[in-house]
């Protein structure tokens, strides 16, 4: 757990609320990924906020709320956006650092092997290359591909 929050939350949906609600205003607020953000979403970050609760809860809980086709949703923006690898860097970056401040290690570790998992493939499905990516001080700094 880091040192700026001395009281993880819980792993419930009023947590992963709070975690996608976070996470995603850093992601705005980022030079490198807010503009890819914001031209994929524009104006609809609300029900793009919904949907990532439902989708992280569907994920880490069970809830079976979310459907859709993460995979295909993603790829079919890679033609027409400006994603590089960088970006996968970046935002594995950011997760990281939310998870570990909200949440118990153990909690924190299961988001990020989940979003190492689905970085690797929307990676795929962007650049024709599975990437792990590397890891040092809780930061992604490299990827290899696998």
């Amino acid at each position: 757990m880091n040192d700026t929050s001395p009281t993880p939350i819980a792993l419930d949906r009023d947590g992963i609320q709070r975690l996608v609600h976070d996470f995603y205003a850093d992601v705005r607020r980022d030079g490198e990924l807010g503009p890819i953000f914001e031209a994929a979403i524009g104006a609809h970050w609300t029900p793009h906020l919904d949907r990532m609760v439902e989708f992280w809860s569907t994920v880490m809980l069970g809830t079976h709320s979310f459907r859709g086709n993460v995979f295909g949703k993603h790829v079919a923006l890679a033609e027409t956006s400006r994603v590089e690898p960088r970006h996968f860097l970046r935002w594995i970056t950011l997760w990281h650092r939310h998870t570990g401040r909200l949440f118990e290690a153990e909690v924190a570790e299961e988001f990020q092997r989940t979003a190492h998992g689905i970085g690797r493939n929307l990676f795929y499905g962007f650049f024709q290359q599975f990437a792990h990516f590397v890891m040092q001080d809780g930061e992604a700094v490299d990827y290899v591909a696998v």
